[in-house]
């Protein structure tokens, strides 16, 4: 028997720290702002505004960068305290449309709405309601995604920003879906799309041309769920008891990197990554810290060693020790901290670096 079809709604607060900012400073609203560290310690860019980011300004770029590209930028730092109680005030509202509420950060959430009797029945008008209620309610602006499933809810939530919402419905998925740019998947970040790129795929029309073997031997576990994405295939439900145990990223290198002064080389990227990552999650306070490495012949390693500073020299130290358990080139890198059960309340790291830009 078919399972019922769901509606899912992907709702993302734009430039969500600094659209705070903006709404508790109006003389704010009409310059390039940006929320991050201060580029004489070495800070980035957290999220800014869309007058910033008409500069070319971005989360993950340096401080120093931006204020290159956009002298007139007012960096300040992050006020978390604000921030939380924003977020908890609209996770109020999503409370009123459903139960089935899947936070992933401090600005952005799954809601499965299936079956919910508010607006109709129709996920497009609970997801205007909500907007609506954001903007009144908190001052500030969101956008959304509305989809059968949690991939394309995600995908349409970006479709239309700022302070827009888009729908996917059923029948239009798989032309929308054959359509979609590889880029646009979550999880294809540039290494990976210029991967596929190189390999002749650019949409996920190309993408079903391509075997699941073949996908899993050019971009291992990651290629099981391109397959399936490219279909616009993602079973997985909301989770009302999401609880995050770890927070890291990784990056697979089109090149394998030779040697460990290459690793090296790479770990301020993914360390100022790891940092942006943890910003969007409220800075959660960690135990842990962890390197993964996986080799050119596809085993892997990781070294953990309790810590709860991010701390560059200690990464180091992880990944010498990874990297002589395989004394060969390296085709993945990833970092990561391990996070404290019994700690909910998020707590300010000093900034280093960003991931991707919020909102």
């Amino acid at each position: 028997m078919a399972l019922p079809q769901r509606k899912i709604i992907h709702v993302d607060c734009d430039c969500f720290f600094a659209a705070v900012e903006m709404r508790d400073q109006p003389a704010w609203r009409d310059i390039p702002l940006a929320v991050g560290g201060q580029p004489d310690s070495r800070g980035v860019i957290a999220t800014c505004n869309y007058l910033a980011r008409r500069y070319g300004v971005r989360s993950a770029m340096s401080s120093a960068r931006a204020l290159h590209l956009c002298p007139r930028l007012l960096i300040i730092p992050p006020d978390f305290a604000r921030y939380k109680t924003a977020s908890q005030q609209i996770l109020a509202i999503y409370q009123d449309f459903t139960e089935l509420i899947e936070p992933l950060s401090l600005d952005e959430a799954y809601l499965d709405v299936s079956g919910r009797p508010h607006c109709q029945g129709s996920a497009s008008l609970m997801a205007e309601a909500i907007r609506s209620r954001i903007r009144d309610e908190i001052g500030i602006t969101a956008s959304a995604g509305i989809a059968p499933n949690k991939f394309l809810a995600k995908v349409a939530s970006d479709w239309n920003k700022p302070d827009g919402q888009f729908v996917i419905r059923p029948e239009d998925v798989d032309a929308f879906v054959r359509a979609l740019p590889v880029g646009k998947i979550p999880g294809v970040g540039a290494v990976t799309a210029s991967r596929l790129h190189a390999l002749g795929v650019r949409h996920c029309e190309d993408v079903r041309g391509w075997e699941l073997a073949e996908l899993v031997r050019h971009f291992g576990r990651f290629g099981e769920r391109l397959h399936a994405l490219a279909r616009g295939i993602d079973p997985r439900p909301v989770s009302i008891e999401r609880l995050r145990k770890s927070i890291s990223v990784e990056e697979t290198y089109a090149v394998d990197l030779p040697d460990l002064d290459a690793c090296l080389a790479k770990l301020p990227e993914l360390l100022e990554r790891l940092a942006h990552r943890l910003e969007r999650a409220g800075q959660p306070a960690f135990r842990g810290l962890s390197v993964k490495l996986k080799f050119a012949d596809f085993s892997q390693t990781t070294v953990e060693q309790a810590g709860q500073q991010l701390s560059r020299d200690t990464l180091a130290a992880l990944l010498q020790v990874g990297h002589a358990r395989g004394a060969q080139p390296v085709r993945l890198l990833g970092v990561g901290v391990r996070l404290a059960a019994d700690e909910t309340e998020p707590r300010q790291l000093a900034l280093f670096h960003g991931d991707e830009q919020t909102g």
